[in-house]
């Protein structure tokens, strides 16, 4: 369980601290700015941290150089998807964000939709085409089967990173051509037309608690890479304006997506509002989201009166293991009244 953001923090009783980044995912660069704006907080909160690229080291050095922590500033493959973790648990270093299972099954948006729809909450009618088992008919006819326009992607990737809107039949084979470069399985999803949104959640299990939900309003309503990490012209609307009770009813939303997967310490859930009927929809859910200048869930945190510092700070307090001994972390937080997370 994390510890509540009105928790004193030992900050020596958090050790050395390895702030991993860049790594080997196509989000690479991304995460070396997630993690290098990490890295300058916690220093500046007097934390023992170190930048460490597992891309460009070995993860055994964490433990031979004699790391207690790990803040997980990856993204993407080899980093969100339960790879890590997995690596971490064998350590018995304890790591930030979300343990093996959950990472890997949020890494993959076919399994996620899977289990959002066994627990009955609502995302996008999709098709999932898998490398080397579908034909030119049969990406011919997706249109047929989820209209026109929609989205293709790759399954397991992350920033938009190989995604196309598809408004045009003729425009499918390139679409799932690109996508297929970068995953072995493409996702096809249905189109929703409305708000784009996202909620952030901190905390784990009963004890998580929704952020502030943030409108995103993209230039033409393309929220790509560019758009995300690499321009101003993007609007972020916290508040974030929708109608009375909406905001409430898409973390609440959020939250049963986070806790349906297991998820632990932090996260991103992103949402497509309906514009006709007002029905929200689940797209994915981030266990190790961006916390670049432009990243959301610190954007989300200060609407609730949480620096970037204090979150950082508090996110490595609650870092642990899936199958850690007793006292083995949690030590350096000790309770200092208020509510929790």
């Amino acid at each position: 369980m994390n510890p509540s953001l009105n928790t004193v923090v030992d900050v020596k009783a958090l050790g050395k601290v390895a702030v991993l980044m860049g790594g080997l995912s196509a989000e690479r660069e991304i995460s070396l700015l997630s993690g290098g704006g990490v890295l300058k907080a916690l220093q500046s909160r007097g934390v023992d941290a170190h930048a460490f690229d597992p891309a460009e080291r070995d993860l055994t050095d964490l433990r031979r150089e004699g790391f207690s922590r790990a803040f997980i500033a990856l993204h993407g493959r080899f980093g969100e998807d339960g790879t890590v973790q997995g690596a971490l648990e064998l350590l018995g270093i304890p790591y930030t964000g979300s343990g093996v299972m959950a990472s890997a099954i949020a890494i993959d948006k076919a399994m996620t939709k899977r289990v959002w729809l066994s627990e009955q909450l609502s995302t996008p009618r999709h098709l999932l085409l898998k490398k080397g088992h579908y034909t030119p008919a049969q990406v011919a006819a997706v249109p047929g089967h989820l209209g026109l326009p929609l989205i293709v992607k790759p399954a397991r990737e992350g920033s938009s990173i190989g995604l196309a809107k598809v408004t045009d039949a003729a425009q499918m084979a390139a679409a799932v051509e690109a996508a297929a470069a970068l995953d072995s399985d493409v996702l096809c999803e249905q189109f929703i037309a409305g708000d784009e949104v996202t909620c952030p959640i901190l905390g784990t299990g009963e004890e998580a608690r929704a952020l502030p939900v943030i409108r995103i309003v993209a230039p033409g309503g393309n929220y790509d890479y560019n758009n995300k990490y690499f321009t101003d012209d993007t609007q972020y609307l916290v508040p974030c304006g929708l109608p009375p009770g909406e905001e409430a009813a898409i973390q609440q939303l959020a939250l049963g997506a986070y806790r349906s997967l297991s998820a632990r310490g932090w996260g991103r859930v992103d949402v497509m509002i309906d514009a006709a009927t007002r029905q929200p929809y689940l797209l994915e859910l981030n266990t190790s989201p961006g916390m670049t200048g432009h990243s959301l869930v610190p954007m989300s945190a200060r609407a609730d009166g949480i620096s970037y510092e204090d979150l950082c700070l508090h996110l490595l307090a609650g870092a642990a293991l899936d199958l850690r001994k007793p006292g083995a972390a949690g030590a350096a937080a000790t309770t200092a009244g208020g509510p929790q997370p």
